[in-house]
Parts: C-alpha cells; sequence; structure tokens
C-alpha cells in the first residue's frame, strides 16, 4: 500500500514563500513520475509541476520560474517549493504518484494567498 503524506502549506502573503512537501512510502523514484495538483473552489484539479522518474520536469505556464519541483531520494520525498505566490496560487494542493496504470494521491493541503 502506497501511502503519499503530505506537509507544509498554510497562509502566506502576496510575494511570499511556502514549501509543500510528500513523503512516500517507497523511493520516488519507483514511480513513473511524481508531482503536485491543485485545485481551486469551483474549478477543476490542474497539474502543478511533474518530475520523472528521468528527472525530467514540467510545470504549468502560471507557475513556471515561481515554483520549483525537486525530490530528497534519501527522504522519498518530494517537495514543491513555491516563491512569488499570488492570491490565484490559493487552492488545496494535492501531492501525486503514478506507477503504471495507477495513480497516488496525497491528503491535500490548504495553501492560502492573501492580497
Amino acid at each position: 500500500q502506497v501511502q503519499l503524506v503530505q506537509s507544509g502549506g498554510g497562509l502566506v502573503q502576496a510575494g511570499g514563500s511556502l514549501r509543500l512537501s510528500c513523503a512516500a512510502s517507497r523511493s520516488t523514484f519507483s514511480f513513473d513520475a511524481m508531482g503536485w495538483y491543485r485545485q481551486a473552489p469551483g474549478q477543476q484539479r490542474e497539474l502543478v509541476a511533474l518530475v520523472t522518474s528521468g528527472s525530467n520536469t514540467n510545470y504549468a505556464d502560471s507557475v513556471k520560474g515561481r515554483f520549483t519541483i525537486s525530490r530528497d531520494s534519501a527522504r522519498n520525498t518530494v517537495y514543491l517549493q513555491m516563491n512569488m505566490l499570488k492570491p490565484e496560487d490559493t487552492a488545496v494542493y494535492y501531492c501525486t504518484a503514478v506507477s503504471g496504470a495507477i495513480t497516488y494521491w496525497g491528503q491535500g493541503t490548504q495553501v492560502t494567498i492573501s492580497s
């Protein structure tokens, strides 16, 4: 049973920074990809950032240059460093891991950016 445990998030003013963490119950390299999605109220869940097992990364256009996805293989953890935050970044953020046809999800964490 794969577990993804998220931490981080919270309330910060616009222009500030936050870091989200996602600790996996097995090596991050054992997944085809890991990443972060977010869902704002009344909106669909959208991809924010992704890192593949080959360490290729992909970002939503709206976060390019502001967000960075990384991982610590020793801790089986993936991070999302979020800088220059904007009110429109407010959402519940979900960690995800893909292994073949199976997608695993973290529990979600609220990120709120005040203007």
